[in-house]
């Protein structure tokens, strides 16, 4: 059995591995010769110390090589949409169907919920019969039928990211500029792109707090992208708030439903899923530019096409052939349901997501543990904005629980969390800057 002891000593020590140390972690974490502990100790080592551009470069496209990278051979672009992950980010249910309505093929790899963030994947599974894990074969069948398709990292597609993905979400390394790229990237570029737009979140509710933090990653996510062959753009957008007025699972599946069906949702979520997605139609020679790929976007959501390319998604993947039409009958929806009043009334001048996104962890609706099961139903709904005049008998938010005792609890945590002033603030920007392809 191959030892790591001497190379995860060293690592520790400040020197990081070189290319072929780091294939053969790579291969470690395939084949089982890396244990949990080890591949935990070589995260941290990583955090601590960072991997350099030949690394980061080495381990993306190695932990894209250590399973299928798929090959498409379609009549349209291969494109794709990755967040870093924040808190309310439903955007992936309205982007993949409404690239796919104009003409490009989304195999969407996503993953479940990490840290304080919801995952695209477990709001997904909100939906009765439906399945993410599904193999090379029919994903590459319903992606070339349907144009998209949301679905798990599997065995077959880089598997050392799905290994070390899980290690990280339990062992207080998910906050590495290094692994957050490698993660991101090896999915994707196993997914065989031929573009790529990111969704770089930053404030209260994102893993970087602040925009240099945000640049740093965005710079080292289109480096390696286009590196590897990828174009690629990127957009640094603000998470100082939900961008959803909801959080957790089949609440947010709910709002991006909405949104889909154009029934009087907040205009920030398909705002933003539009400018996103109209990059990328930009770079790919869709659009113009990305003010034409946004409007083309956006009319998807109005004329009904993206939403009936998401209800044949979800129909190929598992889910009720009906379940655009009926969806509000299909969600889960938990036992307990009660409004949180403000403490005094006043202007909201501060959410901390972060905090709202592990209440919503702790609610159930998120894992403390990895394989842990979640509770699809539980979450907060109608959640103020930053701007917003609250009076004292208008609540914060809606609260979602599994019992009154939970209610009770996470109304002081909310109560917290969201700050109010006797004035109006600025409101932040909602994109910060564009890096990369038409940046």
């Amino acid at each position: 059995m191959t030892s790591f002891a001497p190379l995860l000593d060293q690592f520790r020590g400040g020197t990081p591995p070189d290319r072929d140390e780091i294939a053969q972690i790579v291969r470690g974490l395939v084949d089982g010769s890396m244990t949990d502990a080890q591949a935990g100790a070589f995260a941290m080592a990583v955090c601590l110390h960072g991997l350099g551009d030949e690394g980061l470069l080495a381990l993306t496209t190695q932990m894209r090589d250590s399973g299928t990278v798929l090959e498409w051979g379609l009549d349209g672009p291969v494109i794709d949409k990755h967040s870093t992950g924040g808190v309310g980010d439903c955007t992936s249910f309205l982007i993949a169907p409404a690239l796919a309505a104009c003409g490009a093929y989304v195999p969407m790899i996503s993953g479940r919920g990490l840290g304080h963030t919801g995952g695209t994947l477990d709001k997904l599974e909100s939906i009765p019969g439906i399945t993410a894990d599904i193999a090379p074969a029919k994903f590459r069948k319903i992606v070339g039928e349907v144009g998209c398709a949301i679905v798990a990292a599997s065995t077959d597609v880089a598997p050392a990211d799905k290994r070390l993905y899980a290690v990280r979400d339990v062992t207080g390394t998910v906050k590495s500029t290094a692994l957050i790229t490698a993660s991101i990237l090896s999915k994707k570029l196993a997914a065989g792109l031929d573009a790529l737009v990111l969704d770089i979140k930053m404030g209260s509710g994102a893993f970087m707090k602040t925009v240099a933090e945000a640049e740093v990653l965005a710079n080292a996510l289109v480096s390696v992208a286009n590196g590897a062959g990828c174009k690629t753009t990127a957009l640094i957008t603000d998470m100082n708030q939900p961008l959803a007025k909801s959080m957790g699972n089949a609440l947010e599946l709910s709002e991006a439903l909405h949104a889909l069906t154009g029934d009087g949702v907040d205009h920030d979520l398909p705002d933003m899923a539009a400018n996103l997605a109209g990059s990328v139609l930009a770079s790919v020679g869709l659009a113009q530019d990305a003010t034409q790929g946004a409007d083309l976007i956006a009319d998807t959501f109005y004329n009904g096409n993206a939403a009936e390319v998401f209800g044949r998604m979800i129909s190929a993947m598992g889910g009720p052939h009906d379940f655009v039409d009926r969806w509000e009958d299909r969600l889960p929806s938990a036992p307990v349901m009660q409004e949180v009043l403000p403490p005094r009334a006043g202007f909201v001048t501060a959410i901390d997501g972060e905090a709202l996104g592990q209440l919503v962890v702790h609610l159930g609706g998120g894992r403390k543990t990895i394989g842990g099961r979640i509770d699809h139903s539980v979450g907060l709904s109608d959640i103020a904005a930053l701007g917003d005049q609250i009076d004292a008998d208008v609540p914060l938010c809606m609260l979602h629980a599994r019992s009154e005792h939970d209610a009770d609890a996470a109304t002081k945590i909310i109560r917290a969390a969201i700050t109010l002033g006797d004035a109006p603030m600025d409101l932040p920007p909602t994109i910060y800057k564009r890096v990369g392809q038409g940046g």
